[in-house]
């Protein structure tokens, strides 16, 4: 059963990156009344409220929260970086602390939002070369899949009792930049147009991934409809190897060729040049969400090949 959103406020804490501004416009479009809780405001002009918080303490921001019917926490440090100690403390405090946050926050406020959707990764059930992982499937072993637990387990102390509470383990979302970047594409849209948008290492590393309308969809449903609760896998139902992904890609730019990189390369260009972590691109993981499907989630693109001429050829750039 499902609710009417239109014309309700809805908080996006953490919205200013690439999702929260792709699901700011969204909500919007729906009529709903939207407010980005973020430390900087977003590089673009957009039909939302931003107010400022640090993720950390409780501030006037909260006010916010009274009355809303939703919040989306979105909030946390990219991991698009090298992984030193001080950038893997920020990862997981960023997400821990902000969430905390939150749930203090609904403790000290009148009327707080009657459902909480949380952001969370589908990297938590680790790197499984060829298993495919669904909600039932053990977590996996790694710094990501701690951080996710970690993530996970702070949400279950913060949330309300009375709260619906919604988890989405997100793969890669693939989308348009709209001023805050166009989410995993960003980086591997110059290097296939440079020519180097070959396999990756053995190619054979899944690729999950999900186009930001889904996304969208997924995330206004989670808000919307009354009987989701619990944790989902936010992924294509369609998930494919690196190898595949890379040849798809190139299809969607009309690039002919696509040098490969092997392992060594990946590992000296990612640190060096591209400054972030190799494995994020030599590793990774298939994942399909059974909830979603025994749910009856209908996915606009649930192919990879649709979902990227969508976001890249000429004629459907927008």
């Amino acid at each position: 059963m499902a609710d009417h959103v239109s014309s309700h406020k809805v908080v996006i804490a953490g919205g200013s990156g690439f999702l929260g501004i792709s699901l700011a416009h969204h909500l919007a479009d729906a009529g709903v009344s939207v407010v980005i809780l973020s430390r900087t405001p977003p590089r673009v002009h957009g039909p939302w409220k931003q107010v400022a918080w640090d993720g950390r303490t409780l501030g006037s921001w909260s006010a916010e929260l009274d009355g809303a019917s939703g919040l989306v926490n979105l909030a946390g440090r990219s991991v698009d970086c090298i992984k030193t100690p001080d950038h893997c403390d920020e990862i997981v405090r960023s997400r821990v602390e902000s969430t905390k946050v939150l749930g203090q926050a609904m403790r000290a406020i009148a009327s707080p939002p009657p459902v909480w959707v949380q952001m969370s990764t589908a990297h938590i059930y680790g790197d499984p070369p060829r298993d495919v992982c669904t909600e039932d499937s053990a977590f996996g072993y790694g710094l990501a899949p701690f951080v996710g637990r970690a993530w996970e387990d702070e949400f279950r102390n913060s949330v309300l009792p009375a709260q619906r509470s919604v988890v989405l383990r997100t793969s890669f979302v693939i989308g348009r930049d709209r001023g805050g970047g166009n989410g995993a594409l960003a980086r591997l849209v110059p290097l296939a147009k440079w020519g180097l948008g070959g396999r990756v290492g053995s190619g054979q590393q899944g690729m999950s991934w999900i186009h930001e309308t889904d996304m969208n969809r997924l995330i206004e449903q989670s808000l919307m409809n009354s009987t989701m609760s619990g944790a989902y896998i936010a992924s294509s139902p369609c998930p494919v190897s690196n190898e595949e992904f890379m040849q798809e890609l190139r299809q969607a730019l009309g690039m002919p060729f696509g040098l490969p990189a092997f392992p060594w390369m990946v590992r000296l260009g990612a640190k060096w040049l591209l400054r972030t972590d190799p494995e994020l691109a030599l590793f990774g993981r298939y994942v399909v969400s059974k909830r979603l499907a025994e749910e009856c989630f209908d996915f606009q693109y649930p192919q990879l090949r649709a979902a990227l001429r969508d976001l890249l050829s000429p004629s459907h750039r927008s």
